[in-house]
């Protein structure tokens, strides 16, 4: 906010310029990345509107969260560890998740 100026004035020079805001009820925020999630708890949520072009202002405490990512298992990938290290369906299956889904070192592993 610029300083000397009141919230009224800041409005009425925003409109001249062709900016609306509206100020947004959230409760939650979140925000997925890659590698983790940003959660934003009881934020202040602002929707911008300038000359066409929509922004969000999003101000509060935020936390990260790791994202865990399990590879994509199928029933194949099993069978083929089963086939060549002789285990049960659940032991082909803890290997192929601990080697994240690389089922060579599964089967390395397995073999040891």
């Amino acid at each position: 906010m610029i300083p000397g100026m009141n919230q009224r004035q800041m409005q009425q020079m925003m409109k001249q310029m062709g900016i609306q805001q509206v100020d947004v009820d959230a409760t939650q925020v979140i925000i997925i990345t890659p590698e983790k999630r940003i959660v934003i708890d009881k934020p202040q949520v602002s929707k911008v509107n300038m000359m066409g072009q929509q922004t969000w202002q999003v101000v509060g405490p935020a936390r990260e969260e790791r994202i865990e990512t399990l590879p994509d298992i199928n029933d194949e990938d099993i069978k083929t560890v089963m086939d060549q290290t002789g285990v049960s369906r659940s032991e082909a299956y803890a290997a192929i998740r601990e080697s994240s889904g690389d089922l060579a070192e599964a089967i390395i592993k397995l073999k040891e």
